[in-house]
């Protein structure tokens, strides 16, 4: 009799701790599937370097409210001991269970930010748009932009990264340094000039890229930009100073002079890149162009054009002339309708 009693007390022991196991596995598994939304306002922003500990990657978690305890990102890391948790900020918009949270950061599913570089930028409009996200200096940007060794293979004589910061949306880490970001605006430039359908004799990139940027500045007009460019190989061809307005604002911008209007000692100006006083195209492109106008610059419209000027009615079109007689005519009907 005891040895029935002492053996049907262990198997009820047996059974209680399976149902006990049992329990706690599924009170596990619900809390560590559960999705737990913790955190106030739209989202938890959640940022961990290189080198951070699990416990404290797990109180970071639990402090911003992203899971509802430190001790469950602990068990996760237990059951999955080898996974790699990746560096990087994560946000949290929506209600995610532990697990989920865990593989997120397993996966890199890092936030990006983008930014966006208009067509027709300069390397100083470029540093403004990216100091704006606050974790890459202007400054810093600026430096880099300066210096051309990214695109050496294609263009040895740049004497900056200027108009090969291709125009595009980007997206970026925080951790994306100044230095990375350019590098992948002028590798984005290498591609798309690779792609480009160029004829016989086609200028050198950086006469091409310059010419483009010119053409850039000038009108935001498409079916303009094969005109604007033509003017421009005209000129050129006659030995004509290009009297381009946007090359010499760019003069005035290298010397840190420009105010936001041309001045008579800026078209007075000796910098090389001022093309009323110095025949020729600049030293190098004075903006990013768009694939259009370097499609222009490449392939302009057959033309007898030496003059353009825009238009008085304010549709950012221009009048395009083959005579000074012409253009002057243009010039004044523009004064006296814009006034």
């Amino acid at each position: 009799m005891k040895r029935g009693r002492a053996g049907g007390c262990l198997l009820r022991l047996v059974a209680l701790a399976v149902v006990f196991v049992a329990l706690a596995c599924g009170v596990l598994t619900f809390l560590l599937t559960r999705p737990y939304r913790g955190f106030s306002g739209e989202s938890a922003v959640f940022e961990f370097p290189k080198g951070t500990s699990t416990s404290a990657i797990a109180t970071q978690l639990a402090e911003t409210g992203v899971v509802q305890s430190r001790w469950q990102s602990l068990v996760v890391r237990a059951l999955r001991p080898t996974a790699r948790l990746q560096a990087g900020e994560y946000r949290f918009s929506t209600p995610e269970s532990t697990l989920q949270v865990f593989d997120r950061i397993v996966r890199g599913d890092v936030f990006f930010y983008e930014v966006t570089i208009p067509e027709g930028s300069n390397m100083f409009d470029v540093a403004a748009i990216v100091g704006q996200l606050g974790f890459v200096k202007g400054a810093d940007f600026l430096r880099v932009a300066r210096n051309p060794a990214p695109i050496r293979d294609i263009d040895p004589g740049a004497p900056s990264l200027e108009g090969y910061l291709f125009p595009s949306t980007y997206r970026i880490t925080r951790s994306t340094t100044a230095q990375q970001l350019a590098r992948m605006m002028a590798d984005l430039f290498r591609r798309k000039w690779e792609e480009l359908p160029k004829p016989p004799g086609a200028l050198p990139v950086n006469q091409a890229v310059t010419l483009a940027s010119m053409i850039e500045k000038e009108t935001a007009v498409a079916d303009e930009r094969p005109l604007v460019a033509s003017v421009y190989w005209n000129r050129l061809r006659r030995g004509m100073t290009l009297d381009c307005d946007p090359t010499t604002i760019y003069a005035a911008l290298l010397d840190n002079r420009y105010r936001g209007v041309i001045h008579r000692s800026d078209l007075d100006s000796a910098n090389e890149y001022n093309t009323y006083r110095h025949p020729g195209l600049p030293p190098g492109p004075i903006a990013s162009p768009g694939l259009a106008s370097l499609e222009a610059a490449l392939h302009p419209a057959d033309t007898d054009y030496v003059f353009f000027v825009a238009r008085p009615d304010g549709s950012g079109r221009h009048h395009f002339s083959a005579t000074i007689a012409e253009h002057d005519r243009a010039v004044q009907d523009y004064r006296r309708n814009h006034r």
